[in-house]
């Protein structure tokens, strides 16, 4: 029998169970803090453990993230150096990430929020329509959801260009890496949209010098981790008018305190980090075969590099 451990609150976690018995009936399923032999325990599914948890395992084979960000699992000193970590990629985690992104897109690029102003003043004023090749939208990020939304921004006629850690070469879409080339993608990018792994690398990159390397008035999307933008650098690019708005699904410290500047701010649209979410009735497939590859010495999918952190 193989043993997994569930650390992770979900209002819908037994129906996880109970398809994960069903499908592998040789499965030992514990949830915790109901840990009855930690000596058992061969694969752990969380997100966000506690520190220190995963050294209580001496079997541990494996850790399967139900996040696309991986940052709360490496953060333990503790974690062991020799133990896979393996993201849960599902196909509708990506498709409603792209969705979101191109709304946030498309409410900017057809000036939504001036016909918004508009209304609330009883002014009618028909503007001329935007093309989308004057348009130029940079994604950080160059993964499997910043490949998607880049792809479905590109079928709108948007100009792409992405930038990544690495060299990459995508069909269509002008490609910057590294350092060095960060504000040269930026130049021309009339909208920054942040889909970066949370790295001691990435936090805070959405600051200052950023926000400076953008044309003037330029809009920021940020779906991936609060921890990536300083927040008084967006405030102060916001009243210069070097942005002209952002739309902000993630925040350093969630909830977002009642009290935060970015409510009340006419400029900031804020949403509750829903702009994707992983569905249970998705998991069950990519977590059996993740078990499956775990518990029959199989080669893994979606490995994360630990040092590189995703």
């Amino acid at each position: 029998m193989f043993s997994i451990l569930i650390i992770y609150e979900a209002e819908n976690l037994e129906l996880l169970v109970t398809e994960l018995k069903a499908t592998i009936p040789d499965l030992d399923v514990q949830i915790w803090p109901e840990v009855e032999n930690p000596d058992k325990i061969e694969a752990i599914l969380t997100w966000k453990p506690p520190l220190g948890i995963m050294e209580k395992f001496p079997k541990l084979k494996g850790i399967i993230s139900f996040g696309a960000g991986v940052e709360e699992i490496l953060r333990d000193p503790h974690l062991p150096h020799n133990v896979p970590i393996v993201r849960i990629v599902e196909p509708y985690v990506t498709s409603r990430m792209s969705e979101y992104i191109l709304l946030a897109v498309l409410r900017f690029h057809r000036q939504a929020f001036t016909y918004q102003t508009f209304q609330k003043a009883g002014h009618w004023d028909p503007l001329p329509l935007p093309e989308t090749s004057s348009c130029t939208i940079g994604i950080l990020g160059l993964g499997v959801l910043g490949t998607d939304a880049a792809g479905k921004l590109k079928t709108l006629g948007f100009p792409i260009r992405g930038w990544s850690r690495t060299p990459k070469n995508i069909d269509g879409i002008e490609c910057f890496h590294g350092p060095d080339q960060l504000k040269l993608c930026l130049s021309k990018c009339r909208v920054l949209v942040c889909l970066l792994p949370l790295t001691p690398k990435t936090e805070g990159i959405l600051n200052r010098e950023t926000f400076s390397a953008m044309p003037k008035g330029s809009y920021l999307i940020n779906v991936a981790r609060g921890q990536h933008l300083v927040e008084k650098d967006l405030l102060e690019a916001l009243d210069s008018g070097q942005l002209s708005g952002a739309c902000l699904d993630v925040f350093s410290r969630e909830p977002l305190h009642e009290n935060h500047p970015f409510w009340s701010h006419p400029q900031i649209t804020i949403t509750p980090h829903v702009a994707t979410q992983t569905d249970s009735e998705y998991w069950t497939k990519p977590i059996v075969e993740a078990i499956c590859c775990l518990r029959d010495g199989l080669p893994l999918k979606n490995v994360v590099n630990c040092e590189q952190g995703y």
